[in-house]
C-alpha cells in the first residue's frame, strides 16, 4: 500500500507541473454543464469524462477531482490543486456560484468567454505564422545567394578594386557571411535566449511590454487584445459577485502585460480609496477615451458587468478586422521587399558586367 500510495503522489505532481490546453478545458466545462443541467451529481458527471476520457493528463487530474469530491471538498477547491492548469479566475467565478442551483449556467459562461479569449488570440497567432514564415524564406534565400551564388559570379573579375561601390558593397557582405555564419548562428540563438531569460524579470518585463506598445499598427492591435481581455473577465468576476477589489487583483495577473498590470493594481488601490473606477482611468492614455464613457455609464447606472462584456465585444471586432487588414497589406509589403533584395544584388552583379560590354563596345 505504501508503494502504491508513494506512486499515486509521483503522478499527482507530475501531473500538476503540467497544464491541459484551453481546447480541453472547454470540453470539460461545456460537458459538465450539460450532465449537471440534467440533474447529475457531480461526482458522478466528473466519473463519466474520467472513464471516457483519453488524454492521460486530464484524466489522472479527473481521477483526484473524483476522489477529492467525495471527501467532501468543492469544484473551485479541486481546481485549485493544479494552477498551472486552471487560473485563479475560473476558481473564483466557480467558487461565487457554486453554492447556488446555477453551477451549469457559470460554466457555460465560462466556457463561451474562454473560448472567446482564445479565439481571437489564436487569429493573431495564425495571422503572424503566415508573415513570419515568408520573411524566414526570404532571408534564407538571400543567405544562399549571398554564399553561394554570389562568389561564384563574381571569380570572372579580376580586378576587384576597378568595381563599382554597390559591387564591393556586395562582396564584402557575401566575404562576411561566409567566413562568420556559424558565428552568427550562434550569436541570433545567444540573443533569443536572452530575450527569454530578460522577460522573465518583472523590470524588464516592463521595459519590453513597453516597448511592444510603441511599435507602430502592432502596438493599436496590442492594446486592443488587452484591452478585450481586461473588459471580459472583469465583467465575469463582478457577474460572479467577486468583490471589486478582488476581481482588479485577479485581472492584474491575468492581462499578460507588465505596464497595464501596474496599471490595474493602481486603479485596485483608488477604488479602495472610494475613487470611481472610470475617474482612476480618465485621461490615461492606455485607455480608450470610449472605453472610459461606458465604463463612467455602466458605473452610474449600476450595470457595469454587462456595459463593460460589450466593450469587450467591440474591442474583438475591432481585432479580428485589424488582423485580416494586415493579412491583406503583409504579402504584398514582403513580396516588395524581396524583389528590392534581389533585385539591388542583382543590379550589383550586372552591373560590372554592363559596363564591362560598355568598354568592349567602345573599343
Amino acid at each position: 500500500m505504501s508503494n502504491i500510495s508513494l506512486i499515486q503522489k509521483i503522478n499527482e505532481s507530475l501531473v500538476g507541473m503540467q497544464s491541459i490546453k484551453v481546447k480541453e478545458k472547454l470540453i470539460f466545462y461545456r460537458l459538465l454543464a450539460t450532465m449537471t443541467n440534467a440533474w447529475m451529481s457531480l461526482v458522478k458527471s466528473i466519473q463519466v469524462l474520467w472513464e471516457q476520457e483519453k488524454n492521460p493528463v486530464m484524466k489522472s487530474l479527473l481521477g483526484v477531482f473524483v476522489v477529492e469530491l467525495k471527501w467532501g471538498k468543492t469544484l473551485s477547491e479541486c481546481l485549485e490543486i493544479y494552477p498551472n492548469s486552471f487560473d485563479e479566475s475560473e476558481v473564483w467565478i466557480i467558487s461565487s456560484w457554486e453554492k447556488t442551483w446555477k453551477l451549469n449556467t457559470v460554466l457555460l459562461d465560462l466556457a463561451n468567454q474562454m473560448e472567446k479569449i482564445s479565439s481571437i488570440s489564436s487569429k493573431l497567432k495564425s495571422a503572424m505564422i503566415y508573415p513570419a514564415f515568408i520573411v524566414l524564406v526570404v532571408f534564407a534565400v538571400i543567405w544562399i545567394m549571398m554564399v553561394e551564388v554570389v562568389p561564384k559570379l563574381l571569380e570572372i573579375f579580376e580586378d576587384k578594386e576597378a568595381l563599382p561601390s554597390s559591387t564591393k558593397t556586395l562582396i564584402a557582405v557575401s566575404d562576411f557571411l561566409s567566413a562568420y555564419w556559424s558565428i552568427l548562428i550562434v550569436l541570433v540563438v545567444v540573443f533569443v535566449i536572452f530575450i527569454k531569460v530578460w522577460k522573465k524579470t518583472a523590470w524588464w518585463k516592463y521595459l519590453f511590454d513597453k516597448f511592444m506598445l510603441k511599435i507602430p499598427i502592432f502596438w493599436w492591435l496590442n492594446q486592443k487584445l488587452i484591452l478585450s481581455k481586461f473588459s471580459r473577465l472583469l465583467s465575469g468576476l463582478i457577474s460572479s459577485w467577486v468583490s471589486i477589489v478582488w476581481a482588479f487583483d485577479i485581472v492584474a495577473t491575468w492581462v499578460g502585460n507588465e505596464v497595464y498590470r501596474q496599471r490595474i493594481l493602481l486603479i485596485r488601490e483608488d477604488i479602495q480609496q472610494w475613487i470611481k473606477i472610470w475617474e482612476s482611468i480618465d485621461w490615461d492614455k492606455l485607455f480608450p477615451t470610449m472605453m472610459v464613457q461606458m465604463i463612467k455609464v455602466g458605473e452610474e447606472t449600476a450595470n457595469i458587468d454587462s456595459t463593460i462584456l460589450k466593450v469587450a465585444d467591440f474591442y474583438d471586432e475591432q481585432v479580428d478586422n485589424l488582423i485580416t487588414t494586415l493579412n491583406k497589406l503583409l504579402e504584398p509589403i514582403i513580396i516588395v521587399f524581396l524583389a528590392v533584395a534581389v533585385g539591388s544584388i542583382a543590379m550589383a552583379i550586372m552591373q560590372p558586367i554592363m559596363n564591362l560590354a560598355d568598354t568592349v563596345s567602345g573599343g
